[in-house]
């Protein structure tokens, strides 16, 4: 494989990304190199002799010199005037590093990584390596041993992806009754979007050969007959998912220090959950309250729990309280490209399971209920985060975001910043509605390198190749931003730079050499523009002052470094409001 992706390159703790509503899927790695916080007070700091990019404007701006004082930045430019100033201050030498402000995530799933701690790692290489589903069911039966878990007590497994076993397909039931006949088991796919249950697992929760798919879902069969094979995919996996965050839910606090050290050590000074039910929001808030949170968290609330949330007098949203805030609602409108669930108005190239003709993917939501959705949400100004991969589920969100403005009498571009989630497969007259309207485009580059082959397969060169068009939406001016969708894939901020300016696949080759973006404008959409999202752009995304001192030192420039060598880069050091909170050991 040409620029092969090492296992350490990607391994490291992960969330099983699974909100009631928004329910999307690295191995768990305990790490210790987060520090404990170090308190700086009012005393300023010079920060000098370093590659420091202030991420101002569109072009690439350097300055001398950076001082911290009181958790903000106190000035930003040249080195004399800085030590002149702040003659007391203490003085960093960045020693030719590189200093950028905080990353701050997009999208990912914060809530869960405790969970996918009570798991069985079932990722293929090169995050795991579970590459068949006899390798599969080897690590769920040495699961079962290792953690002495009796007959009848749930196990879970996550991250299985079909498109990288050797067999190409789903595990069934009987495969999993082979190792773990006397358990129910739930193994979660990849994508979050579908999961495969063994019969004890189907029998738990009621799913039989007469049970119904749910409208938004699919229960694959046993062909010929009306039999589940085990899988069950977007919204028929929903009553699985609900009672695996039943049965998980204690590990949220006893790995909520980890998961955030964890992100920390990427260079985040702002993660965000995606999705997020009452009862972990008060759970959040709870740890906020309790002086517990060393970076920010910004969370998503679902959308099922949308009139009740609106209705709550004291549910506050957009506002931070001690580090925590509810920023918005997540819908989910489609499913997964790679497992063929997303929602297009041009089929699959490929055959898709339990589907004869036409076969376009599911989306979650019908055209009218989505429409509602959009109307309560505007009418409340509530800030909309909608999931969507498939061109079908992006023109869905158009026409609910034309109903709702018409609906409610608003202006069609007033500054509420919907933001399209993934929109991989979007088009260009999709990207120009977006401009009118008003809406910007979280992207998924991640996935030209994952499934980037897979995707050629499945939707043709011309749609594949225009996946996450970074390059196209920055010429047009969108405020687009770029994510991991941990656990989808890894929470790492270089490795999304680098698959947004590299763009290449498991195999080697270039998905879309158009849309290589250049290292500049792949920073931006983890600064300025994820800023912009959370209507922070007033205290965070550049190193201007004024703004918070939430900073990350690297070991290299992006800007300089061979492009191939981006995911390469190491975070040396996070800042959070001038608070250390993550030192790499000496090496």
């Amino acid at each position: 494989m040409t620029n092969p992706i090492t296992i350490s390159t990607l391994i490291k703790p992960t969330l099983l990304s699974l909100g009631l509503m928004s329910i999307v899927a690295c191995t768990a790695m305990q790490t210790n190199n987060a520090s404990k916080v170090t308190e700086v007070g009012d005393a300023a700091t010079v920060y000098y002799n370093g590659n420091i990019i202030t991420m101002e404007g569109n072009e690439p701006q350097m300055v001398e010199a950076l001082v911290t004082q009181a958790g903000k930045i106190a000035y930003v430019g040249s080195l004399n005037a800085a030590q002149s100033k702040y003659k007391n201050a203490a003085q960093v030498d960045l020693k030719n590093q590189t200093l950028l402000p905080g990353f701050i995530d997009p999208h990912s799933h914060f809530d869960m990584v405790s969970n996918t701690m009570g798991q069985v790692n079932l990722n293929p290489s090169p995050i795991g390596n579970v590459d068949s589903i006899k390798q599969m069911l080897q690590a769920l039966k040495a699961y079962k041993q290792d953690n002495n878990i009796a007959d009848g007590e749930w196990i879970y497994g996550w991250g299985y992806d079909e498109t990288q076993l050797a067999e190409g397909k789903h595990p069934t039931k009987e495969d999993i009754d082979k190792v773990l006949p006397n358990n129910p088991v739930y193994l979660q796919h990849t994508s979050g979007h579908m999961g495969v249950a063994n019969t004890k697992g189907l029998a738990a929760m009621k799913v039989t050969a007469a049970t119904k798919a749910p409208a938004g879902g699919n229960i694959a069969r046993v062909k010929g007959s009306n039999e589940p094979t085990g899988l069950v995919q977007e919204t028929a996996m929903y009553p699985f998912v609900r009672k695996m965050l039943e049965v998980l839910d204690p590990n949220q606090a006893k790995f909520f220090e980890q998961t955030q050290d964890y992100y920390a050590e990427h260079g985040l000074t702002t993660a965000h959950n995606g999705s997020t039910a009452r009862d972990t929001i008060q759970f959040f808030q709870k740890q906020a309250d309790a002086g517990k949170l060393k970076i920010d968290l910004v969370a998503l609330a679902g959308v099922s729990d949308l009139d009740e949330n609106l209705a709550d007098k004291d549910f506050v949203w957009k506002t931070y309280q001690n580090g925590f805030k509810v920023q918005g609602t997540k819908i989910v409108a489609d499913g997964s490209p790679q497992g063929k669930t997303a929602y297009f108005s041009q089929p699959y190239l490929t055959p898709v399971d339990d589907c004869k003709k036409d076969c376009r993917g599911l989306p979650s939501v019908s055209q009218d209920e989505l429409n509602e959705m959009f109307v309560k949400a505007y009418a409340r100004d509530n800030q909309l985060f909608i999931h969507n991969n498939g061109d079908g589920a992006t023109d869905m969100i158009i026409k609910a975001h034309e109903y709702a403005v018409k609906k409610t009498g608003q202006a069609a571009d007033k500054d509420r910043r919907t933001i399209p989630i993934h929109a991989q497969f979007v088009r260009f007259d999709q990207l120009q509605a977006f401009k009118k309207y008003n809406m910007h485009p979280s992207f998924f580059t991640n996935h030209a390198y994952f499934w980037g082959d897979v995707h050629v397969k499945n939707l043709g060169e011309k749609r594949a190749n225009f996946l996450s068009p970074i390059v196209t939406a920055d010429k047009m001016g969108l405020k687009y931003t770029n994510h991991s969708d941990d656990t989808v894939t890894p929470v790492d901020p270089m490795f999304t730079v680098w698959s947004a300016v590299n763009r290449t696949s498991r195999s080697g080759k270039t998905i879309g050499k158009d849309e290589r973006a250049s290292p500049y404008q792949a920073l931006k959409a983890i600064t300025t523009n994820a800023a912009y999202e959370y209507f922070e752009e007033d205290s965070k995304g550049s190193l201007t002052s004024g703004k918070l001192a939430d900073l990350v030192i690297l070991d290299a420039n992006p800007l300089t470094i061979t492009p191939n060598k981006l995911k390469d880069i190491k975070v040396v050091k996070t800042i959070k409001a001038g608070k250390t909170i993550y030192q790499r050991p000496a090496q």
